[in-house]
C-alpha cells in the first residue's frame, strides 16, 4: 500500500488523547497568549523534538511526564476549543472517519473552570472542527470520552460528569494513568455508578502492567473496551510447532469480542515492546481476537493513523483487506448508537475500500 492509499482509505479511531495531540505552533502560541512560561522553547519545531525524545524513554511513567506543557496550555475555555477543534481537523485530514479523542476534565481546572466547563469547550472544540472539516470535504464524526486520572481521587465526579454531557457528544468513561500502583478497582464505585446509568466503560489496561490489570478491569470494574490490552500475551502460549495455547482470560477476552485498543508506536516508546515488528498485534489478529489500530498521542509518538497503519503493512504486509477489517473492528467496537456505527461501516467504509480496491485493480490491468 502507498502512503496516499493509507491516508485516503477510511479510517476509524477509539483510542487517542486529546492532551496528546496538539499541534506545536499551537502550544508556542497558546502559552504566550495565556502566560504559561514553563516551555523549553518558543520554537514550535524544537518543541516538537523536545516533546518527542521526551516521550521515548522506555517507561510509562516517564512518557507521561510530557504532557506538563500540554496540559499546562489547556487551562482556559477558548484555548480547550482551539485543541479540540484543530484535532477534529487534523484527523479528518488523515482519512479518519470516526474518532472518539478522550480527555481527562480534572487536568484543566487549576485556573478556576469547572469539570463541566472543560467538558463543554471539549464538545464545542470537536463541533467546530467537524464543520470545518466537513466544508473541507472529509467529512468526521467525533464524540469525546471523558477520562478520571488513576492516581487521582475524583473519579465518581468524573464519571458523573460524564453521564451528564452523554446526550451532547459525550460516548464513555475511562481511566488513564500510571497502572503500577494504581489498580482499576481502586475506582470501583465510579465504575458502579456508570454501569448503573447504563453507560461506556473503557479502561486503559495490560499497558504497562500484566494479566492482572485486565482481570481486574474487566471483572470487577466492567470494562467493555482494553486501552492497550497488550499484555494480555502473557496469558498466550506459543508452542515450538506454532500451536498456541490460550490461558482462560486470553480465552475469554477473545471468545467474548473484547476490543483491545491497540497503539504500536506508542507502546515502543513507552518500553512496553521492542519494536513494531514485535508487537503481539500481529499473533493477536492472526488469532482473530478484535484487534484495533490508534495513535494514542499524535504528538508523543510523532504518528498519524496512516502512519500506524504504514508501520503494520512494512512489518506485517497487512494490505487492503486486512486494513479494512481492523477498521470495521473500531467501527464494531465503538460507544456510538448502533444505528450511527452501522450507517458509517456500510455508507463510508466499505465504499470506501471497494473504491480503493477498484483503482488498484486498474493499475494492475493497466500495467499487465
Amino acid at each position: 500500500m502507498t502512503p496516499e492509499t493509507i491516508r485516503r482509505a477510511p479510517k476509524a479511531m477509539l483510542h487517542d488523547h486529546l492532551d496528546g495531540g496538539l499541534r506545536p505552533g499551537t502550544i508556542v502560541d497558546l502559552a504566550g497568549e495565556y502566560g504559561y512560561g514553563g516551555l523549553p522553547t518558543s520554537d514550535a519545531d524544537e518543541l516538537a523534538a523536545w516533546i518527542r525524545r521526551g516521550a521515548d524513554r522506555k517507561s510509562l511513567e516517564l512518557y507521561l511526564e510530557t504532557f506538563a506543557h500540554t496540559v499546562g496550555v489547556m487551562q482556559e475555555r477558548d484555548a480547550i476549543v482551539r485543541v479540540a477543534a484543530e484535532c477534529a481537523e487534523d484527523l479528518a485530514a488523515d482519512g479518519v472517519v470516526y474518532a472518539e479523542v478522550r480527555y481527562a476534565p480534572e487536568l484543566s481546572t487549576e485556573r478556576g473552570l469547572t469539570l463541566d466547563e472543560v467538558v463543554e469547550a471539549n464538545l464545542e472544540g470537536f463541533r467546530i472542527g467537524m464543520e470545518r472539516a466537513g466544508a473541507a470535504g472529509s467529512p468526521i464524526v467525533v464524540r469525546a470520552l471523558v477520562t478520571a486520572m488513576r492516581q487521582a481521587a475524583r473519579s465518581v465526579e468524573v464519571a458523573q460528569c460524564a453521564v451528564r454531557w452523554r446526550d451532547a457528544g459525550v460516548v464513555g468513561f475511562d481511566i488513564a494513568g500510571p497502572e503500577a500502583g494504581y489498580r482499576p478497582t481502586l475506582h470501583l464505585d465510579a465504575f458502579d455508578y456508570v454501569r448503573r446509568e447504563n453507560f461506556h466503560i473503557t479502561i486503559h489496561a495490560g499497558e504497562s502492567f500484566g494479566v492482572p490489570s485486565i482481570w481486574e478491569a474487566l471483572q470487577w470494574c466492567g470494562a467493555e473496551r482494553l486501552g492497550h490490552g497488550v499484555r494480555i500475551v502473557d496469558d498466550i502460549q506459543v508452542q515450538p510447532d506454532g500451536g498456541v495455547a490460550l490461558g482462560r482470560l486470553a480465552a475469554y477476552v477473545r471468545d467474548r469480542r473484547v476490543p483491545l485498543e491497540m497503539c504500536p508506536t506508542s507502546n515502543v516508546h513507552t518500553g512496553a515492546v521492542a519494536s513494531v515488528a514485535d508487537h503481539p498485534i500481529d499473533l493477536l489478529r492472526r488469532l482473530r481476537y478484535r484487534v484495533t489500530v490508534n495513535t494514542d498521542n499524535r504528538l508523543m509518538s510523532d504518528v498519524t493513523l496512516s502512519s500506524e497503519f504504514a508501520a503494520l503493512d512494512e512489518a506485517f504486509a497487512i494490505g487492503l483487506g486486512e486494513m479494512e477489517w481492523l477498521t470495521i473492528n473500531a467501527m464494531k467496537s465503538a460507544f456510538a448508537p448502533f444505528d450511527e456505527r452501522l450507517r458509517i461501516i456500510n455508507e463510508v467504509v466499505k465504499p470506501g475500500y471497494a473504491r480503493l480496491r477498484s483503482e488498484a485493480s486498474r493499475v494492475v490491468a493497466a500495467g499487465v
